[in-house]
């Protein structure tokens, strides 16, 4: 969560976390900044295949207004699973990891090459 802190003019200041999600108080933050990381993926996907949303829509099974909509931050209609559907009929692999952790609770995580 964000923590308050003092600039050295006096200034208090709030610094986040890695999860802004979180730090804006919202349900299921983790869960959003997966969504939001594999929408950000499929953005650079569709830039880098030059697809307009029509064909975008087309080749992920997803009707033209729902790319519309995922592509302005609107992603509360499509799963995890939906969103990594679509990374992968974009041309991606799809590896879930899982690690040991050290913390009490592991946290979930976008890392892509």
């Amino acid at each position: 969560m964000a923590r308050r802190i003092t600039s050295s003019d006096g200034i208090p200041i709030r610094q986040g976390s890695d999860n802004v999600y979180a730090d804006l108080g919202l349900k299921d933050p983790e869960k959003l900044q997966v969504k939001s990381g594999l929408v950000i993926e499929i953005s650079r996907a569709l830039g880098r295949l030059k697809l307009t949303q029509t064909e975008a829509a087309q080749r992920m099974g997803i009707p033209q207004p729902r790319v519309s909509g995922m592509l302005r931050g609107d992603f509360s209609h499509l799963s995890e699973r939906k969103l990594m559907e679509c990374l992968r009929r974009l041309g991606y692999d799809i590896e879930i990891r899982l690690r040991p952790t050290s913390a009490r609770i592991g946290r979930l995580r976008v890392a892509a090459e």
